[in-house]
C-alpha cells in the first residue's frame, strides 16, 4: 500500500523506490476481512461480502444484519496481484525479489543487506517482524492472534452465504479465549478457522482436530474436502515499537503496531495510517517522531491487561458487548470513531469490575 500510494504522488516523481520481498507473491497465502459502510478503496477485489454476522456464545447466540455495514474479504493473490499491476506501471518504482538480511541506519542514510546484494538509501520502511521486537519488555503484555484454517468444500449444503460466523464461543474454552470465524463462499464453500486470544500456540493437532470436531458436530457435516489451509498469528499488544525506528527508518505494518491491539485487524488500520505516514514522510523530518497513539490505545491496553492476567475472561466480556450492543456500535467503536458517549456505552456494556482493577492496576 504505501509503495502505492508513492508511485501515484507527484511529489515523489524525481525519487528511486525500490520494494524487496522474498516471495514473489503470487499465491493466495492468506485472506484480509474488514468491515465497511461504503465501497472502500478496493471493491475492485473484493472477493465476498455478507449483510449479516452470527454470534454464538454461552448463553447468548443472535444472527445480526449490519447495514449499513458489509463486513468483506479480500484475497491475497488478488490484492498482489493488483498492486504489481500498478507498481509495473510507475517508472520511478521498482520490485526485486530478494531476503532482506539486515537493515543499518548510520545517520545519514540507511544500508539495505539481502541475499545478494547491497542497497542504500534515503528512508527505509521495514515490514519485517519478528515477536521478539515486542517480548523484550515488561511493561504491556504480548498476547497472539493464532489461527488454523481450512478452506473446505462439502457434499451437502450447510453454510449461509449472506452470513458471516464472527465469532462462535459455543466450543470449549479450556482456560482461554478460543473462538470459530466462518466465511461462507457458497453454501458448499467456506473458510473455517480455529482462533485463539492467548500466549502460546498450540501444536498443530490441535487445532486441526478442533476444526474437524466442528465441521462434524456443530456443522453436521462429515464429508468434506480440504481445499486450500492458512494458519498465522497476529501480535495483540498496546507496546507501540517506537523505541526501534531510527532517523531515516521506519517499522511499518505489524511490525510498526499498525495492528489493532484487541482485535488482531490489520488491514483497515494500514489503510488508514499510509495516508498519514505518506504526507509526514514528505516533511522530511525525523521518522522517529511520528505517533499514532490515542484514547482507543488506552482502551485496548485494559481488555490485554485483563486478558494477560485471566486469559478465560474473554469469552464473557466478547458475549455480554454483542449481548448489550448493537454490532453497528461495536464496528464503530473498534474503528475508532466513536465519541465520548459512544465510548461511555460501549465500556458500559461488559462487567465493569475487570476494567475498573486493570485500569488502577495501571494507575498505580
Amino acid at each position: 500500500m504505501l509503495a502505492d500510494a508513492i508511485g501515484k504522488d507527484s511529489f515523489f516523481k524525481n525519487k528511486s523506490i525500490l520494494l524487496l520481498d522474498k516471495d514473489a507473491k503470487r499465491t493466495n497465502d492468506r485472506t484480509w476481512c474488514f468491515w465497511e459502510k461504503e465501497q472502500g478503496p478496493f471493491e475492485s477485489i473484493v472477493h465476498k461480502r455478507w449483510p449479516a454476522i452470527y454470534f454464538g456464545g454461552k448463553q447468548f447466540s443472535k444472527r445480526f444484519e449490519i447495514a449499513p455495514y458489509h463486513y468483506k474479504m479480500i484475497r491475497g493473490i488478488d490484492f498482489y496481484t493488483l498492486h504489481m499491476k500498478r507498481i509495473e506501471n510507475y517508472a520511478n518504482v521498482d520490485f526485486l525479489q530478494r531476503e532482506v538480511l539486515n537493515v543499518h541506519d548510520d545517520g545519514s542514510s540507511v544500508t539495505v543487506t539481502t541475499s545478494s546484494e547491497t542497497f542504500s538509501a534515503q528512508r527505509c520502511f521495514n515490514s519485517i517482524f519478528t515477536y521478539q521486537m515486542a517480548t523484550q519488555q515488561t511493561k504491556y503484555p504480548v498476547l497472539q492472534q493464532h489461527f488454523v484454517g481450512w478452506f473446505v468444500k462439502t457434499t451437502k449444503e450447510v453454510f449461509d452465504v449472506e452470513q458471516a460466523t464472527y465469532m462462535d464461543f459455543s466450543i470449549p474454552q479450556k482456560g482461554n479465549t478460543r473462538f470459530m470465524y466462518v466465511l461462507p463462499l457458497s453454501p458448499t464453500e467456506a473458510l473455517v478457522e480455529y482462533t485463539l486470544f492467548s500466549k502460546e500456540l498450540l501444536p498443530l493437532k490441535q487445532y486441526e482436530t478442533a476444526l474437524e470436531t466442528y465441521l462434524i458436530r456443530d456443522l453436521g457435516c462429515e464429508d468434506y474436502q480440504i481445499l486450500e489451509e492458512e494458519k498465522g498469528s497476529i501480535p495483540m499488544t498496546c507496546y507501540d515499537f517506537q523505541e526501534h525506528h531510527t532517523q531515516n527508518m521506519r517499522y511499518i505494518g505489524t511490525a510498526g503496531g499498525w495492528a489493532k491491539p484487541s482485535t488482531g485487524y490489520t488491514f483497515m488500520s494500514t489503510i488508514k495510517k499510509v495516508p498519514k505516514l505518506l504526507e509526514y514522510i514528505k516533511t522530511g523530518k525525523d521518522l522517529r517522531k511520528l505517533r499514532f497513539k490515542n484514547k482507543f490505545w488506552y482502551y485496548d491496553l485494559l481488555l490485554l491487561d485483563i486478558l494477560d492476567d485471566d486469559n478465560s475472561k474473554g469469552q464473557p466480556i466478547f458475549e455480554s458487548l454483542f449481548k448489550n450492543r448493537s454490532p453497528q456500535l461495536i464496528f464503530k467503536f473498534l474503528d475508532e470513531q466513536t465519541n465520548l458517549v459512544g465510548d461511555l456505552r460501549f465500556i458500559s456494556a461488559p462487567p465493569s469490575m475487570p476494567f475498573i482493577k486493570a485500569m488502577l492496576g495501571r494507575l498505580f
